[in-house]
C-alpha cells in the first residue's frame, strides 16, 4: 500500500476531505436523501466546512454562484436529484453566463437502478450539457478525488464557468481507499511579446480610443493597475454590463457602463472609436445593445479583444488583434508599453468624461418617491466598500445609473438578467464579510422569488438590509408592452404583501417609505439596527425607467 493512500472511508468522506484539500471552507445546499452520507461526514469536518442550509435549491446555487463572484474560486453548492437538480438550474445558468467559478453537486440514484427512470432519475449529462461547461458522473468512491481536481480545474480554467457533478447515493455510502487530490491553481495565459507590440502601435495611431473592462478573471491588483495604466495614458475606459467595480466610477477615465442603462454619448462613443481595446468581458448582445454598436463580423472599429479562452475570440466580432490571455498577466504586460501617448485623444477623453458626469445628475420622476435622488443619497451615506447586490429588473437601472461603485468587487449582480439573485447573493456576501454594509436591492417581483431567503439569514445571523422597490409591476416587461403594443398590457400587474409586515414576520426590522423626504431617517434608523433590516421603497409605476415613463413610451409607439 502507497504511504500516501489513507485508510478506508465513505465516498462521502473522501468528497468532503477533497473539497477540503481544494480550498472549500463552505458548501451551500438544501439536504437531500440522495447525499446523507456526506452531510455525515461534514459533520465531523464541521469545523472546517460549513454546510449553508437554504430554503430553495436556485437560491443556493445563487449563493454559490455569487461566492464565486467574490472570491474567485469555485462556489460549491449541492443538491438532490431530480427536482433540486432543476431548481439549480438557475444558478448554474447565472454562472455560465457571467463566468463565474462554481461545482454544482448533484445527488443521483445508486447505481444498479440507473436507467429505469427510478425515483427522481434524471440523465444529467443531458439535462446540463449546454448549461455547464462540463458535465460528469462519478462510479466510484475510489475515483472521487480524481473527478473533484477536474471539476474544480474546469471550473477556474479558461473561460471560468459552472461544472456539474453527479454522485449516486451508493458511491456516497461504499468505503474505499483514496488519495485526497492536490490543490488545483488556476493556469495563467499570458500575451506574447509581439501582440503588446502590436497593441503600442495602434495606440500610438489612434485618435478616438476606448477601453472596455469586464468580464472574468480581475482581481482587485489587476483592476488597480489598469486603472492607474488608463489614467496615465487618458484613455477612456468604460465597464461591460454590471461590472462597473473594476473602475473607480470617480476616476478621471470612467466613462460609464455598456449595458441596460446606457447613455446616448457612450453608444455614440462605441460607434466613433476609432479602436476598442476589450479586455477580460465577451462583449456581447447587452454589451453590444443587441450587436449593432459593431458591425459583424467585420466592425468598423479597429478592436483589439483580450479573453482567457482563444474559443471567443471571433465568435461574434473579428478583431484585429485577438489576444488569448488572462487579465492579469495581460495588466502587468501594460507596464511594457513605455511612456503614454496620449496628447491626440485628450480632448475626446475629458469629454466622455464630462458627458458621464451629466449623466449620473437623477433626473426627476414621476410620483412621491425619486428613486433617483434615493440612490444618489444612499451612495453618499454608505462607505466605499459597501457591497451592493441586486437582481434584475427595471428598477436596477436606478442603481446602475446613478450608484458610483468606487471599490473592486463591490457590485454582485447576475449579467445573465436572472430574477430573484439579490437576496441570496447579499447572504453570501455577508458570510464571507460578516463587518462590511451588504445592501440587497429586489424589486417586488424579484423579491418574492428569494423572499424565502430571510429565514436562511435570521437562521445564521446575517444582517444585510433588503431595499424593496415596489411598484406594482413586472417593470421590465410593462416597458416592452408599452414599446410594441401600447396600452395593451396583460399579466405584468402584481398583487403584493404588506412587504414590512412580510419581514417581520421572519424576524427583521423594516420600514415601508412612500415619500422622498421619509427616506433617510428610515434609511439611517435601518442600516445601523446591527440585523436583518428591509426597507420597502414604494414607488409610482409612471416611472417605468431612469430615461423614460410609461406615458411617454406609450405616445412614441402610437406615434411611430
Amino acid at each position: 500500500m502507497r504511504a500516501d493512500i489513507r485508510e478506508p472511508r465513505t465516498g462521502g468522506a473522501i468528497l468532503a476531505d477533497a473539497l477540503l484539500a481544494q480550498g472549500v471552507d463552505m458548501v451551500f445546499s438544501v439536504p437531500g436523501e440522495s447525499f446523507i452520507a456526506f452531510l455525515d461526514a461534514a459533520y465531523d469536518r464541521r469545523d472546517r466546512l460549513d454546510v449553508i442550509t437554504c430554503r430553495h435549491e436556485g437560491s443556493a446555487a445563487y449563493m454559490a454562484e455569487a461566492y464565486g463572484k467574490l472570491t474567485a474560486r469555485p462556489g460549491v453548492c449541492y443538491v438532490t436529484r431530480g427536482p433540486g437538480a432543476c431548481n439549480a438550474a438557475l444558478g448554474v445558468h447565472t454562472a455560465f453566463q457571467d463566468s463565474t467559478p462554481m461545482v454544482l453537486l448533484i445527488g443521483q440514484v445508486k447505481r444498479a437502478l440507473r436507467g429505469r427512470e427510478a425515483y427522481q432519475e434524471v440523465e444529467f449529462r443531458q439535462m446540463y450539457g449546454a448549461l455547464a461547461k462540463q458535465v460528469e458522473e462519478v462510479s466510484s468512491a475510489a475515483r472521487i478525488p480524481e473527478a473533484v481536481a477536474r471539476a474544480f480545474a474546469a471550473a477556474v480554467n479558461g473561460r471560468p464557468g459552472p461544472v456539474v457533478l453527479a454522485l449516486p447515493q451508493d458511491v456516497l455510502e461504499e468505503s474505499a481507499q483514496a488519495v485526497d487530490p492536490l490543490p488545483v491553481p488556476p493556469i495563467e495565459a499570458y500575451p506574447g511579446p509581439d501582440q503588446i507590440e502590436r497593441l503600442l502601435s495602434l495606440l500610438r495611431h489612434a485618435k478616438r480610443p476606448l477601453a472596455v473592462v469586464g468580464g472574468p478573471g480581475w482581481s482587485e491588483k489587476a483592476a488597480g493597475a489598469f486603472t492607474a495604466f488608463a489614467e496615465a495614458w487618458r484613455l477612456p475606459v468604460a465597464s461591460s454590463f454590471r461590472c462597473q467595480d473594476i473602475i473607480d466610477n470617480n476616476s478621471p477615465v470612467y466613462v460609464g457602463e455598456l449595458g441596460t442603462t446606457l447613455a446616448p454619448f457612450l453608444g455614440r462613443a462605441v460607434r466613433d472609436a476609432d479602436l476598442l481595446l476589450v479586455v477580460g468581458a465577451r462583449f456581447g448582445e447587452v454589451d453590444s445593445r443587441g450587436y449593432e454598436l459593431l458591425a459583424s463580423p467585420t466592425p468598423h472599429q479597429i478592436l483589439v479583444h483580450v479573453f482567457p479562452a482563444a474559443e471567443e475570440l471571433g465568435r461574434v466580432f473579428q478583431p484585429q488583434l485577438g489576444i488569448a490571455a488572462t487579465v492579469g498577466p495581460f495588466v502587468e504586460a501594460l507596464a511594457a508599453l513605455g511612456p503614454p501617448v496620449r496628447s491626440r485623444w485628450e480632448e475626446w477623453s475629458r469629454s466622455l468624461r464630462d458627458e458621464q458626469f451629466a449623466n449620473r445628475i437623477p433626473e426627476p420622476c414621476a410620483g412621491a418617491l425619486d428613486l433617483g435622488a434615493v440612490i444618489a443619497e444612499m451612495a453618499r451615506r454608505l462607505p466605499e466598500d459597501a457591497i451592493i447586490c441586486h437582481g434584475a429588473g427595471n428598477y436596477t437601472g436606478w442603481v446602475q445609473r446613478y450608484y458610483p461603485f468606487r471599490r473592486f468587487r463591490t457590485q454582485i449582480s447576475p449579467v445573465n438578467g436572472s430574477m430573484g439573485y439579490g437576496v441570496p447573493a447579499a447572504l453570501a456576501a455577508k458570510l464571507l464579510h460578516p463587518h462590511r454594509p451588504v445592501i440587497a436591492f429586489a424589486g417586488d417581483g424579484c423579491f418574492l422569488m428569494a423572499s424565502h431567503e430571510l429565514a436562511t439569514a435570521v437562521r445564521y445571523g446575517l444582517d444585510p438590509l433588503v431595499v424593496v422597490i415596489n411598484n406594482g409591476i413586472y417593470g421590465t416587461i410593462r416597458a416592452h408592452q408599452e414599446r410594441c403594443y401600447p396600452g395593451r398590457s396583460i399579466g405584468t400587474d402584481l398583487t403584493n404583501p404588506d412587504f414590512a409586515a412580510l419581514a417581520r414576520a421572519y424576524g427583521a426590522e423594516a420600514e415601508t417609505v412612500e415619500r422622498t423626504e421619509d427616506f433617510i431617517p428610515a434609511f439611517e434608523r435601518l442600516r445601523r439596527i446591527g440585523r436583518l433590516a428591509l426597507l420597502e421603497l414604494k414607488v409610482d409605476p409612471e416611472a417605468i425607467s431612469t430615461r423614460a415613463s410609461i406615458s411617454a413610451l406609450r405616445a412614441a409607439a402610437r406615434s411611430g
